[in-house]
Formats: structure tokens, sequence, C-alpha cells
């Protein structure tokens, strides 16, 4: 298995998580909103997990705090993609 295979996976598990817990509510807001659009399944996860994988790039990068404020502003912008 390649590498960005297992981050996707491991990606995929922490939206699984917030969906299951509602936790951020704005997380299944927002996968309810792209299904409706009409995103696929793995469309409106790899979507998610764009939004995502910006707070992980600078927890662990730049070892900044986590910013749920700007991952839940960039779930609603979606489908535009996450640049902030």
């Amino acid at each position: 298995m390649e590498t960005n295979e297992k981050l996707r996976e491991q990606i995929f598990e922490i939206i699984n998580n917030q969906l299951r817990d509602n936790d951020p509510p704005e997380t299944k807001t927002t996968f309810d909103r792209l299904q409706k659009q009409g995103y696929d399944d793995f469309q409106t996860r790899q979507m998610i997990g764009q939004c995502l994988a910006v707070e992980l790039f600078d927890v662990l990068k730049h070892g900044k705090p986590y910013n749920n404020e700007r991952y839940i502003k960039n779930l609603i912008a979606l489908p535009k993609e996450p640049f902030d």
C-alpha cells in the first residue's frame, strides 16, 4: 500500500469519526449538502479530507494548534478547494 493511500485511509477514518460523533456538526451538514449536489461518497469524503489536511499540515509541519474555526469555514466553502 502506498503512503498516500495510508494517509487517505487515516483521514477518512477521522471523517468517519466526525460523522459518527456529529463533532463538529458542520462535517455532517457539509457531507449531506455535497451528496445532495450530486457528489458521490468518495468525492465527498475527499473534499472534506482536503479541509482536514490543511489543518493537519499546519499542526505537523508548523507546530500550530488545530484551527477548528478555519476547518469549519473551509467546510462551508466546499466544493471550493480550501486554500486557507
